[in-house]
């Protein structure tokens, strides 16, 4: 069995609080759900058509495209027009560093491992996302989605993880709190950890690394 020598980690979900808690709270705050939200994303969507949140995360569109779009198809839902572009401070605001998992990062930096992170993410929304940890301290190289052009779970933006790390699949630990990332990651033959809350994954990175 290869010995892992890099870890890759998501950003949110798995370095912050849950991505749940945060549109709870944007629904506490607008009143709009989020499963409004999800048809609002589909509205008027050609069969087949992806939603305009992936072409958000690969760059593809700007922030005030996509909340226009938003706002547009929730305008139909809602029968009113809601004013969304808070929505990045909101949902932000609702987000707070996961303490445990960024220790846990920061000592496996210190025993030697290279370390990355792979989020898929918005380019607008970098500052904010930086701000919330020491991102530059801990990581060497960090692949994100909206300035790469590609996303989670599509197998280019592993093969391009890969290159920029400079490590084999097989010496790679990838961590995400979604499933079909985690699948995707195995597929381009990393070994991955699901992450579903601070225990058990924290377990599981550490067994895998024995």
């Amino acid at each position: 069995m290869t010995k892992i020598t890099t870890v890759i980690s998501d950003f949110g979900g798995v370095l912050t609080t849950p991505l749940l808690a945060a549109f709870a709270a944007f629904q506490d705050d607008s009143g709009i759900s989020p499963e409004k939200l999800g048809l609002a994303m589909r509205e008027g969507l050609a069969e087949g058509e992806e939603i305009p949140l992936f072409k958000l995360e690969r760059g593809e569109i700007g922030e005030d495209e996509f909340i226009d779009r938003l706002e547009g198809g929730l305008e139909s839902i809602l029968g009113h027009r809601p004013h969304l572009h808070h929505f990045r401070h909101q949902f932000f605001g609702a987000l707070d560093p996961n303490e445990e998992m960024i220790e846990l990062m920061r000592e496996l930096k210190a025993r030697g491992l290279r370390m990355a992170m792979l989020t898929n993410n918005v380019r607008e929304w970098e500052p904010l996302w930086r701000s919330m940890l020491p991102v530059d301290e801990i990581f060497e190289e960090i692949v994100d989605s909206a300035f790469v052009g590609c996303r989670k779970p599509e197998a280019r933006i592993y093969e391009l993880t890969l290159e920029r790390v400079g490590s084999p699949a097989q010496a790679c630990l990838f961590i995400d709190d979604l499933q079909v990332n985690c699948e995707a990651a195995e597929a381009a033959g990393m070994s991955a950890v699901h992450f579903r809350g601070n225990e058990q994954a924290i377990g599981e990175i550490r067994a895998a690394l024995a």
